[in-house]
């Protein structure tokens, strides 16, 4: 069992603020969401209602998109959602508690710009899942980091693979291969110990991955060979797995993503999303 929660303020994937930046005053404000992917062997859930200002609220705690919040109490993070998926309107609702075993102030630029910036806020944490729709109650690992942009994503990004490997000694690892529009690229290789420690380490031969049925192209650094253990998504544009691999010189599973933002900005790919991301204003 599985779960990933995204919110955004702004959304970097929504074709409405896409379509909205054509104006010089925008408020990203305007364009919040909640992305919940459920990965369940009895029920999977995806849903990613995007909703406008008069519906959102958020503090330095709280953060309330509609009918789901999120709310740090000082201790956790506490989400509880109410969402409904598209294009089938089946629901996603409940509880979600995440306890981070320690709180990391890291960011790291991801441009030589510095207009955009990444870091991990708990690497490692604790999660628990009560689910009425679907009826659900497990605990786990967890992991929430954060990504932040003064700029649109296809300015300074042609493609990037992502992943994070949780390390025998408790540590995480995370790989970041980015490439930008002019070709050139740029790796980070980290490992965040539980001590509260950041160190870089000398990352692996990539080694390409069949593409995904959507045909998106992906690759993973690992000191050995590379499997899909398990598909999560598929789409035009992206696509998240498990893999099989090795990583500083363990066997570990890595949870993996990649981004073709060329295709995301598609006039096509932004014209499908709507069935997928309705929008609530």
């Amino acid at each position: 069992m599985g779960l990933t929660m995204i919110a955004f303020v702004g959304s970097v994937f929504s074709p409405y603020y896409a379509w909205a930046r054509r104006s010089p005053a925008v408020d990203p404000d305007n364009f919040c969401c909640l992305n919940v992917a459920l990965y369940s062997r009895h029920a999977r859930r995806w849903s990613m209602t995007e909703r406008g200002r008069r519906l959102c609220q958020r503090d330095a705690t709280r953060f309330a998109l509609g009918p789901s919040q999120l709310h740090w109490d000082g201790q956790a993070l506490l989400v509880q959602v109410n969402e409904v998926c598209a294009p089938l309107p089946q629901r996603i609702r409940g509880h979600i508690r995440l306890e981070p075993q320690a709180l990391f102030d890291f960011s790291t630029p991801l441009d030589a710009a510095g207009r955009h910036r990444w870091g991990p806020l708990a690497p490692s944490a604790r999660i628990e899942v009560a689910l009425d729709a679907p009826a659900q109650r497990w605990s786990g690992q967890a992991y929430m980091d954060s990504n932040e942009g003064d700029e649109p994503v296809e300015r300074a990004f042609a493609r990037w693979d992502w992943s994070r490997s949780r390390m025998a000694d408790g540590s995480t690892a995370v790989l970041y291969d980015m490439q930008y529009p002019d070709r050139s690229q740029r790796l980070l290789a980290l490992r965040f110990r539980p001590d509260g420690s950041v160190l870089p380490f000398d990352a692996p031969a990539r080694h390409a991955l069949p593409a995904t049925a959507w045909r998106v192209q992906r690759g993973m650094r690992s000191e050995g060979a590379v499997q899909v253990r398990e598909q999560l998504e598929d789409t035009p544009f992206y696509q998240r797995a498990l893999l099989d691999s090795q990583l500083l010189g363990g066997r570990v599973c890595s949870f993996h993503e990649s981004l073709d933002i060329p295709r995301l900005v598609s006039p096509v790919v932004r014209a499908m999303l709507p069935f997928r991301m309705p929008r609530r204003s």
